[in-house]
């Protein structure tokens, strides 16, 4: 796509580093009681509810991204292994067999190019991210991999495929940047942008339809440009029946303690969100970015819907599901997993939807407190959750390879 040679993605190769020295030094959760049938772990929960540890590396979890419930006490979950090709693995846990008892994590798949993205699609098919393909295979006691979007480009700091369907059974694609600010080897950053050219253009949210007996692909296509890297995809429907889109955008790479915003974008067909040119500062307003002043028109790019704190990093959007009662701490909102270790991220958020089926009013922290405490808990980092028919949540914590649960508190 261009001609630049990149960097690795520093980031994520941090991260791994920090989680193997954890992981070098013992135990992680310090145990507390039981929640659901799991050891209780210490984490901030709404009232009446706790949080138990399911899985870890003991289970031989990697780097667990995201899961899904295929089946009562039934999880897939994807393991990118690390941020090198071809160690990424999809699994099953079963969560009614007790550690250590063979069956209850095995792998359905290895060699896995970076997955990411996972998401259940109209016709019940289980839809996988890699980077350079997205594929699908029915839920049963085996993979059936059939590769379904191929070519993917798979290169630069970006690499990882979002997957989110919509109501109306169109899958989206996170197809993140090659870079972080479109600066080449040369230090230039050019305008246009080299990423943003051409029939498979970066830094942009893709769209598939399908359909027929088989679901086939009819077309793939961008839905809307200027996203640096869109991790999370989710939408929402308002009460006279309107679909909204929405992105949750890891903007770019600054030292500051609040800059440059991230943000939540409501994706609209052909827009552009201003990615490299333009930013998002602490309020919210439109600014250029860095390497763009005085070149970068903002008002012709569409702004963002609001403003989150800076290198929160979201992972994943996603909507609590209709069948949660409404007296649950989840019910009617659309949640975001921060996956930043800075102060602000470590956490599980969510806002309230109004009748538009809109984001609105002030942030909840659903679950937190994965911050450092000796003796109980360490650096935790949230990547991705799911709800199970039940209701709960669960949540896959990649820095310290665990799968953790969110439940009512029993007596």
């Amino acid at each position: 796509m261009t001609p630049f040679t990149l960097r690795p993605a520093l980031a994520g190769l941090a991260a791994l580093l920090a989680t193997a020295a954890v992981h070098a030094a013992g135990p992680l959760y310090a145990e507390r009681g039981t929640c659901s049938g799991h050891p209780g772990v210490a984490l901030q929960v709404p009232a009446g509810w706790c949080a138990g540890l399911v899985a870890d590396a003991r289970d031989g979890l990697r780097m667990p991204r995201r899961l899904l419930q295929v089946a009562p006490h039934r999880f897939w979950i994807v393991d990118m292994g690390n941020w090198e090709p071809r160690r990424g693995r999809l699994l099953e846990l079963r969560t009614d067999i007790d550690r250590g008892q063979p069956g209850r994590v095995r792998v359905l798949a290895s060699g896995l190019d970076r997955p990411h993205g996972l998401a259940q699609g109209p016709d019940k098919r289980l839809y996988i991210g890699e980077a350079g393909t997205v594929w699908r295979t029915p839920v049963g006691d085996a993979v059936q991999r059939q590769d379904v979007i191929t070519g993917l480009p798979a290169d630069g700091a970006h690499p990882l495929k979002e997957l989110a369907f919509t109501p109306d059974g169109r899958l989206l694609v996170n197809m993140g940047s090659v870079t972080d600010a479109c600066r080449g080897d040369d230090q230039q950053q050019p305008a246009p942008c080299p990423e943003l050219a051409g029939p498979q253009p970066r830094a942009a949210v893709y769209v598939a339809t399908f359909a027929g007996a088989d679901f086939a692909l009819q077309s793939f296509k961008p839905l809307a440009t200027g996203l640096r890297n869109s991790l999370g995809l989710a939408s929402t429907t308002g009460r006279d029946g309107t679909v909204h889109l929405w992105q949750a955008e890891n903007s770019v790479d600054y030292t500051d303690t609040n800059l440059p915003a991230e943000e939540l974008n409501a994706l609209k067909e052909g827009a552009s969100y201003g990615w490299p040119y333009c930013l998002s500062d602490a309020r919210g307003k439109a600014m250029p970015a860095r390497g763009y002043e005085g070149r970068a028109r903002c008002a012709s790019h569409t702004a963002a819907h609001a403003a989150w704190p800076a290198h929160v990093a979201p992972l994943q959007l996603l909507t609590a599901p209709a069948h949660l009662a409404a007296s649950s701490p989840f019910s009617g909102r659309l949640l975001a997993v921060w996956h930043g270790y800075r102060k602000n991220g470590q956490r599980i958020v969510a806002w309230r939807l109004d009748e538009q089926g809109r984001p609105s009013g002030a942030r909840e922290d659903l679950v937190s407190g994965w911050q450092t405490q000796a003796g109980m808990r360490p650096l935790g980092t949230p990547a991705g959750a799911t709800f199970d028919t039940d209701g709960r949540l669960w949540i896959v914590e990649d820095r310290n390879r665990s799968v953790i649960v969110v439940a009512p508190r029993q007596p």
